[in-house]
């Protein structure tokens, strides 16, 4: 399984679910008492659920470090292995956590298990992520990084919606919505966009993923030609900057698969 630092997670799930919270209807939030966040990680999905839910919501994750920055009711657990006995939740829910683990069906079947009412699962099309910028190198140059990076992912990035899976699991009555997850990066920019900037003009951020990108069908030399470009355009973000006049928006699908224990 794929790990991730607390500052990515909170980067990227930034906003999300502060504009509109209507994918999220099928799990009938205001209904539950007993929910559990598999993959919580640094907590951004249990807030919300926090929020909606009148009962008990416990956060569960592998990573102890991540799960340092819930507040309890919390849990350490394997999500292949759920430390729970059966249908003692009446939601289990998760939040791009299936694209990072190699068998999302079995994991399904799991929260089958210790649901006795409604499973549902949040993820992300991974290959469907659009990039708009001011920097006219930057659009293309992500799209190529990101085809090389999913081309050597171990796992299903792209995963997205997941009835077929859901009625493999056995589920019944399964719904799905699509939540577009926006983020903006525009004039006053915040510490984490002059970091990302920065990132992107050292070369850090792309060659953090070369072991990934390396595992696909991608040489070394072509990497680092690759990463000679994200440099460039690096540059040319914070040439931008300096002026107030980078803008850049990036819209992630998320699919809100929804089914029930029959």
């Amino acid at each position: 399984m794929r790990r991730f630092t607390a500052e990515y997670l909170e980067t990227t799930r930034d906003g999300m679910w502060n504009d509109s919270r209507d994918a999220l209807v099928d799990l009938e939030l205001a209904s539950r008492q007993r929910v559990l966040d598999v993959g919580a990680g640094t907590g951004e999905l249990t807030r919300v659920l926090r929020e909606d839910v009148p009962g008990e919501t416990v956060a569960l994750d592998a990573d102890a470090s991540l799960l340092s920055h819930v507040s309890g009711p919390r849990i350490r657990g394997d999500a292949t292995r759920l430390p729970f006995r059966d249908d003692v939740f009446d939601l289990v829910v998760c939040q791009a956590l299936l694209v990072n683990l190699p068998d999302p069906l079995g994991t399904i079947r799991e929260f089958t298990r210790v649901s006795n009412d409604c499973v549902a699962v949040v993820e992300p099309d991974n290959g469907a992520v659009s990039v708009e910028s001011t920097v006219e190198t930057e659009p293309p140059l992500a799209r190529r990084a990101r085809e090389l990076y999913l081309d050597g992912v171990a796992t299903d990035a792209t995963l997205g919606a997941v009835p077929g899976l859901f009625e493999e699991a056995g589920l019944t009555d399964v719904t799905v919505r699509r939540y577009d997850h926006e983020r903006m990066i525009e004039p006053p920019y915040t510490k984490q966009a002059l970091e990302s900037a920065r990132r992107k003009a050292n070369g850090a951020g792309i060659e953090g993923d070369r072991e990934t990108i390396l595992a696909g069908d991608v040489t070394a030399e072509a990497f680092d030609r690759l990463r000679d470009e994200w440099r460039a355009m690096g540059r040319e973000v914070i040439e931008q900057m300096q002026g107030e006049e980078y803008r850049q928006r990036e819209v992630v699908p998320f699919y809100v698969t929804v089914g029930h224990v029959p």
